[in-house]
């Protein structure tokens, strides 16, 4: 049965999309079956794993409001381990039509249940916000990692997630953990950078990755070719960031051959 892993953080343009699709494909590429759920209505997930959203006639959407079969919609990447259950547009009204479903919360929980057994790992990419879509996403997930990014506001508005966090775990999923934070659009040179790290650090010590994902033009220009950075440029340091970040997931969850003494993430 795969684990299945939230990416969520209600504030825009931290790394969300990005890290589903990159951690993604290097779970692929570490041989391990993998499918991206696109929860978000921009649909980012999508077209950055290589399709083309305009034609997509059954997305998630339907599988949340009309049960659809999800077996029925998974689209296969051009990487051998990688599958995908595209978003669209249409999901920005799924959370006005799920308002009067019952057990609404558990809509995309009875999704992912349809489809776990045939993944390793399952990564829901969350839209930007605290709404019904996220809700269910943080109720059907195992754990949940939030990327952070290294700049001035990043540490604003993320009592709200975890009290959100919290409400869940108290209410809908009891089971519901904080795989990490993810420290994303990190540079050096800026002594901002490290003092948000530093922060974060203190606040979370070892729910803190310990991998960090640097500022990479590759991982900004990958998406506009519809493919993952480890497939645009796999020497790019995003490549070698998000490889060593599913390296880490593998290792805190015993899932890896990798000795003790060699579990150094550099």
């Amino acid at each position: 049965m795969g684990k299945v892993i939230a990416l969520a953080n209600q504030k825009g343009g931290v790394g969300k999309t990005t890290t589903a699709i990159n951690l993604g494909a290097s779970f692929a590429v570490l041989e391990k079956r993998t499918l991206i759920i696109d929860a978000d209505p921009q649909a980012n997930a999508t077209s950055g794993t290589g399709f083309d959203i305009r034609k997509v006639k059954t997305s998630i959407y339907e599988c949340l409001v009309e049960d659809v079969d999800p077996n029925q919609i998974i689209l296969n990447s051009e990487m051998e381990y990688l599958d995908l259950i595209p978003s669209h547009i249409d999901l920005v009204g799924a959370e006005i039509e799920m308002l009067n479903l019952p057990e609404r919360e558990y809509m995309l929980k009875k999704v992912v249940e349809k489809v776990r057994d045939k993944y390793d790992y399952i990564l829901i990419d969350c839209s930007p916000s605290l709404g019904l879509i996220t809700v269910n996403s943080l109720t059907a997930a195992d754990s949940v990692c939030i990327p952070v990014q290294c700049e001035y506001f990043a540490l604003e508005g993320l009592g709200k997630l975890l009290n959100t966090i919290k409400i869940i775990q108290s209410r809908l999923n009891p089971d519901l953990e904080i795989e990490g934070f993810l420290l994303t659009m990190y540079d050096a040179r800026l002594r901002l950078s490290n003092q948000v790290v530093e922060e974060v650090k203190k606040h979370f010590q070892e729910m803190v990755f310990e991998t960090i994902i640097q500022r990479n033009i590759k991982l900004s220009e990958a998406p506009s070719f519809g493919k993952p950075c480890i497939l645009y440029d796999a020497e790019s340091k995003g490549s070698v960031n998000y490889l060593n970040l599913a390296r880490e997931i593998l290792q805190r969850n015993d899932q890896t051959l990798i000795k003790n003494v060699e579990k150094i993430i550099e």
